[in-house]
């Protein structure tokens, strides 16, 4: 495979993966006190060491407040009347997110069970015939 190709399918992989728990991150966030898309994109990325910048909180935000797990509202925060939207974690959210926390350990416990017993046969495929490289 070629570099450009190995680069595409990280970059792909990372993508999806961002995409997949974007809701348990925002929920997580919003778990401890509203906030506001700016603040929330900002905690996301200095939490995770720079790894986590997100362009599209505003569709995650917009889903979870479909489902009923986030509120939103308006808070004026500025000398000059500016508003600001925050949102906020509901209780059904809260509910939804030990849910979502649960199955994510689940689902990290067996892709790590599996790389490991993957490693293992690699291992054992090696001391048969170490002419082989993987």
């Amino acid at each position: 495979m070629s570099r450009l190709a190995n680069k595409e399918a990280s970059q792909s992989f990372e993508e999806y993966f961002k995409r997949a728990t974007s809701p348990m991150m925002t929920l997580l966030l919003l778990n401890e006190k509203p906030m506001y898309v700016y603040k929330l994109s900002q905690e996301l990325e200095k939490r995770s060491n720079h790894t986590y910048k997100m362009n599209f909180l505003y569709p995650v935000l917009y889903r979870l407040q479909e489902q009923g797990y986030v509120t939103e509202y308006s808070q004026e925060i500025t000398e000059n009347h500016r508003t600001r939207n925050y949102y906020a974690i509901t209780d059904s959210g809260k509910e939804y997110l030990k849910v979502m926390l649960k199955k994510y350990r689940e689902l990290l416990q067996s892709v790590d069970t599996l790389i490991a017993s993957g490693t293992v046969v690699e291992e054992q495929n090696e001391k048969m015939n170490p002419d082989t490289i993987v």
